[in-house]
C-alpha cells in the first residue's frame, strides 16, 4: 500500500499526460474542459508527489 501511495503523484501525472496526448491525436484540442481536467491532474499529481514523498521519507 505504501508503494502505491508513494507513486500516486506519478500516476496522476501520467494520466493527465495520456489525456493530453489522446486529445492531440484526435484533434480535440479546442475543448477547454478536457484540457483543464488534464492540466489539473498534472498539477495535483506534481504537488501530491512532492508532499507525499516528503512525508514518507521523514
Amino acid at each position: 500500500m505504501k508503494g502505491l501511495l508513494k507513486n500516486l503523484g506519478l500516476i496522476l501525472i501520467v494520466i493527465g499526460a495520456v489525456i493530453l496526448v489522446c486529445c492531440s491525436f484526435t484533434g480535440n484540442i479546442n475543448d477547454n474542459t478536457i484540457l483543464g481536467i488534464s492540466i489539473a491532474l498534472v498539477i495535483v499529481g506534481l504537488i501530491s508527489y512532492i508532499i507525499i514523498n516528503k512525508k514518507i521519507t521523514d
